[in-house]
C-alpha cells in the first residue's frame, strides 16, 4: 500500500532545510509509520535531492514524525533554481512510498 493512504503530510522550509512531516490519519497507524517510515527509506525515496543529513523526530502525542533535511532546496528559496524553491513536493514522493501493513 502506499503511505498516502494512512497518513497525510505537511513541509516547511528555512534556507537550505525542507521540514516534512508524516502524520497518520488513524493513530492506530503510528506505530506502523515509525517501523516503515525510516531515515534510509525517505533518503532513497528522495534520491538525490538531499545533499546533507535527515533526522527524523517521533512525535507520538501528534501520531507523526517530522523529518528535518538538510542541503535539500539548491542553496535556499531565495539562491535555488529550482521550480519547487520551497521544497512542498517533496511530500508527494514521500507519500508515494510503498509500505507493507501485514508486517
Amino acid at each position: 500500500m502506499r503511505l498516502r493512504e494512512i497518513a497525510h503530510s505537511r513541509t516547511g522550509d528555512k534556507g537550505d532545510i525542507s521540514n516534512i512531516s508524516v502524520i497518520a490519519y488513524d493513530p492506530a497507524d503510528y506505530e506502523l509509520l515509525v517501523r516503515e517510515v525510516t531515515v534510509e527509506r525517505v533518503g532513497a525515496c528522495l534520491g538525490g535531492t538531499v545533499q546533507g543529513e535527515i533526522d527524523r523526530f517521533e512525535i507520538p502525542g501528534l501520531s507523526a514524525l517530522n523529518f528535518v533535511l538538510h542541503k535539500a532546496l539548491g542553496g535556499g528559496v531565495t539562491r535555488s533554481l529550482a521550480l519547487d524553491a520551497h521544497g512542498k513536493s517533496l511530500s508527494s514522493y514521500v507519500l508515494a512510498m510503498e509500505i507493507d501493513k501485514s508486517a
